[in-house]
């Protein structure tokens, strides 16, 4: 059964990846390593976030400091896409708010669902449609191997959900986004529907059944 580290402090995003993925691997999370890397997303794109965060968890689990015999790193990249705002806030969704004054780091979610609803105000109703994206990086862990290594060996796996943007936030079973974001094929929010629901068509949930049928 592969090992799994999942390089994220988001509690949200383990459970998710966890419940998606079931019992055919054995998932650790930042939790178990009882240390946190935080390593700046400075990529254009959510590959490359994703990629920066994968081999440098890679890189540190590789020296067997916290002995978690992990073999393969996960690092989830994922954000809102609006084409009314021509694609943001795309990969600074989750500092999206920050961004205003200069914060560093993320924003809460209310701040960022603030500022969308502020700046979709004047959009025609016909006019809101987005998208969720998700770029999963997979990198393994070999120790005695360079970062460059363990980098050049990464894989990718990308998913998408398409749908629009609500006037409101509705429902209180998600995070970030959700409670604004009307699935396609649906009439209430991600934060309506519910994690079963959620997880069989998710942006994460797609790009992660790409994983498992390219393992």
């Amino acid at each position: 059964m592969p090992t799994l580290f999942i390089a994220t402090g988001n509690a949200h995003k383990v459970q998710e990846i966890r419940a998606v993925l079931g019992s055919g691997f054995t998932v650790l999370s930042q939790k178990d390593a009882n240390v946190r890397l935080e390593p700046e997303e400075t990529g254009a794109t959510f590959a490359e976030n994703a990629q920066i965060k994968a081999v440098t968890w890679a890189a540190y689990l590789a020296a067997d400091v916290c002995n978690l015999n992990a073999q393969f790193v996960l690092a989830d990249d994922s954000g809102l896409e609006v084409d009314a705002l021509g694609g943001a806030p795309g990969v600074h969704s989750a500092r999206f708010a920050a961004l205003d004054d200069g914060r560093k780091g993320n924003s809460p979610d209310a701040e960022n669902n603030a500022k969308l609803l502020r700046l979709l105000a004047p959009v025609p109703d016909g006019q809101l449609s987005a998208r969720f994206r998700c770029t999963l990086a997979l990198t393994p862990v070999t120790p005695g191997a360079t970062a460059g290594k363990m980098q050049a060996a990464t894989r990718f796996f990308d998913g998408t959900c398409e749908g629009r943007i609500a006037r409101e936030a509705a429902g209180q079973r998600g995070f970030g986004y959700d409670p604004l974001f009307i699935p396609e094929g649906h009439a209430v929010s991600f934060a309506e529907l519910g994690e079963a629901v959620k997880n069989g068509l998710s942006h994460r949930a797609r790009a992660l059944a790409r994983l498992q049928a390219g393992w």
